[in-house]
């Protein structure tokens, strides 16, 4: 699957992106807003990440900025399963913080999620993030009015994170952006040689 937006290109990962990938992660910045990843942040943490089957159901996409010249890996953004719902989330490299990049792969992310049949989308974000919160508020997610301690493997620890949902039901004003295309496609597209 991938998504095109004005600025960016989502695509899945692949083996060759983990330098990329670890260069643009490995910031304890960033890691420790993140459930999932660890910290430190491995080459061999980003080589497990790019090598991770492509799941149809809750896609990961790898934020490539769009240039004049070869595509840069600036972050990632996708779907992974928490307490039976679909989640998003995502990360942004250090130097492309506040342009607008993290909305911009939010709003693809979610066309992508109605496209492929989710009713409903959590995010969270820890409570000393509050700018990570303010990119989901500006999506339409609302607080459910929870904060919970949840683990963060960067902080190898819990934390409060506030919860928030967005509802993709077809009667809601939540319709698939119309700068997004998005196709299903099995694998890796196979480049030609010109």
């Amino acid at each position: 699957m991938f998504a095109r937006t004005e600025r960016l290109l989502l695509r899945p990962s692949w083996p060759e992106d983990a330098a990329a990938i670890y260069n643009g992660i490995n910031d304890e910045g960033i890691v420790r807003n993140l459930a999932r990843a660890p910290w430190p942040y491995t080459l061999e943490d980003a080589e497990s990440f790019a090598a991770l089957q492509h799941d149809l159901i809750y896609p990961n996409f790898m934020l490539m900025k769009r240039t004049d010249g070869a595509p840069e890996l600036i972050g990632s953004c996708g779907l992974g399963e928490y307490d039976g719902m679909a989640e998003l989330g995502y990360w942004i490299a250090r130097p492309h913080w506040g342009k607008g990049y993290a909305s911009e792969a939010a709003k693809a992310v979610i066309g992508v999620a109605k496209a492929i049949g989710h009713k409903r989308l959590l995010c969270g974000h820890y409570t000393d993030n509050p700018a990570s919160g303010r990119v989901m508020i500006k999506q339409g997610f609302q607080p459910v009015g929870a904060t919970e301690m949840r683990y963060s493997a960067g902080r190898r620890e819990s934390a409060p994170c506030v919860t928030m949902e967005m509802s993709l039901d077809e009667s809601e004003d939540s319709d698939v952006p119309s700068d997004l295309e998005a196709r299903m496609l099995p694998s890796r597209p196979q480049l030609r040689a010109a």
